[in-house]
C-alpha cells in the first residue's frame, strides 16, 4: 500500500465519485456498503474532510447513526455492475458483499472496512452530522431531488487516512 497526499488526488476522486463509489460502515455487529454519487471534499475546521449524504430510508443510515466512522472506496477498474447492484439493493434484504463477491479489509485507522479493490480508499472519522432541513433547501432542488421528501443526513468525516491499494 502506498500512502497518498489528500490534496493531490481530491479532484480525480471527485470525478469518480460522480459515477458511483462504495461507502462502507460498521457499528456493533452490523456492516453494509452502499453506492454514493454525491459527496463533498475540502478543508473545514483546519482539517481535510469528506462529506457524504445518506437518506434516512437507507439501511446504511441505521448503521452509520451508531458508527464513529466510515470509509469510501473508489475502484480503479470497472466495477459498474457491483456499483449498480449496491445502489439498487438494500442490505436489509441482501448480503451485498456476498452477492457481488466484495472482499473487505480492515481499515488502518477506523472500525469500518474498506472494499478490498485496487483504487483509492478514504478512512473518515465522523466529526459532525446534520439532518437536512427542507426549509433551507432551494425549492427547485426540493421538487426535483426530493419528491418523496426523503431527505439526507450529511456526515462530515475527517479524513484520517487516504491510500491506494
Amino acid at each position: 500500500m502506498k500512502d497518498l497526499q489528500y490534496m493531490s488526488i481530491a479532484e480525480a476522486a471527485m470525478n469518480k465519485i460522480r459515477k458511483g463509489v462504495f461507502l462502507s460502515v460498521r457499528a456493533d455487529d452490523a456492516q453494509n456498503t452502499m453506492t454514493i454519487g454525491w459527496a463533498l471534499m475540502g478543508v473545514i475546521w483546519q482539517k481535510p474532510m469528506l462529506m457524504v449524504a445518506v437518506r434516512d430510508s437507507r439501511y446504511t443510515f441505521s448503521i452509520i447513526e451508531k458508527a464513529a466512522d466510515f470509509t469510501v472506496s473508489i475502484p480503479a477498474g470497472d466495477m459498474s455492475k457491483e456499483i449498480a447492484f449496491c445502489g439498487t439493493k438494500s442490505g436489509r434484504d441482501t448480503d451485498k458483499f456476498k452477492m457481488c463477491r466484495l472482499e473487505t479489509a480492515d481499515g488502518k485507522t477506523v472500525v469500518s472496512p474498506i472494499i478490498k479493490v485496487a483504487g483509492i480508499h478514504f478512512e473518515c472519522k465522523i466529526v459532525y452530522k446534520s439532518a437536512m432541513n427542507p426549509a433551507f433547501l432551494d425549492k427547485k432542488y426540493d421538487q426535483s431531488l426530493y419528491p418523496q421528501k426523503d431527505y439526507h443526513t450529511l456526515y462530515y468525516g475527517e479524513i484520517l487516512a487516504c491510500y491506494e491499494l
